[in-house]
């Protein structure tokens, strides 16, 4: 009965919202868990028929299943979201999630990189292996231009413009943005580009992705985590470090020096 549905709401979220594919497929999950909630207790309802009443026993079923808060917050909040389209596409009139409560969290504050920690982790790297060099490569880029890791790993060489010293980053919803690159950055990226990916074979289609992997393909962002997982280890680094944490540190690092928070924000 939801499957047309689901397949608007997933043409709503790729064309209207311009969301990634793994932000629209986390939306498509979470409502697949209330479907399958009506389902297991034989509630054959459309969207417009449900009540705050079946959304509340929704909530509770996947509280019981084991769902932590943060768990029940984020499918909570993907039901809004189909909801808002169900509203925009007159499927239903009504929103039954406008009186739904999320449970309340406990926001933790992530944890932030000193420079020191930064330096240890970037001194610990073997410059002598080829990875070596393009892994202090892909660091250095990070912190300086507090880049996602998503962005990192689809970074193109057409997209350096180093003699002003920016870089030009497609981030999440295809949104461009122009961003600052330092000296260190500049100098780590122009290293690994004449003495190692010079020499890597690239595949068809990945010409133009600055960061490749020995077989000539674009890293993938699991290689990113652990990269940054035995540096943090080998430093003796007993923080939660992820590569978010070097964007996060990138921005508590410029307000620190002065910047203007709102536009550190944007």
């Amino acid at each position: 009965m939801w499957v047309p549905y689901k397949k608007g709401f997933k043409a709503y979220l790729q064309l209207e919202r311009s969301l990634s594919g793994n932000s629209v497929e986390a939306y498509l999950r979470d409502l697949g868990k209330l479907t399958a909630f009506l389902e297991m207790n034989g509630l054959s309802k459309a969207p417009s028929e449900l009540q705050l009443a079946d959304l509340q026993a929704f909530v509770k079923w996947i509280a019981e299943l084991g769902a932590t808060q943060s768990t029940q917050a984020r499918v909570i909040s993907g039901v809004r979201a189909f909801y808002k389209y169900c509203l925009l596409e007159d499927i239903s009139r009504t929103d039954p999630t406008t009186l739904l409560e999320a449970p309340r969290l406990r926001r933790q504050l992530p944890d932030v990189l000193t420079l020191d920690e930064i330096n240890d982790m970037l001194g610990h790297i073997d410059h002598s292996k080829p990875e070596g060099v393009r892994n202090r490569a892909i660091l250095e880029t990070m912190y300086s231009c507090g880049l996602r890791v998503s962005e990192v790993v689809n970074l193109k060489l057409s997209q350096l413009y180093f003699d002003v010293e920016f870089v030009r980053v497609i981030g999440k919803g295809n949104k461009e943005r122009i961003v600052p690159i330092g000296a260190d950055a500049i100098k780590a990226v122009r290293t690994y580009v004449a003495h190692v990916r010079v020499h890597t074979p690239v595949q068809p289609g990945e010409e133009d992705i600055l960061f490749l992997n020995r077989r000539g393909r674009r890293l993938t962002r699991v290689m990113i985590f652990l990269v940054i997982k035995e540096l943090v280890k080998a430093a003796g680094i007993r923080k939660s470090v992820s590569p978010h944490t070097f964007r996060h540190s990138f921005a508590t690092h410029l307000v620190e020096a002065g910047a203007d928070l709102r536009a550190v924000q944007e």
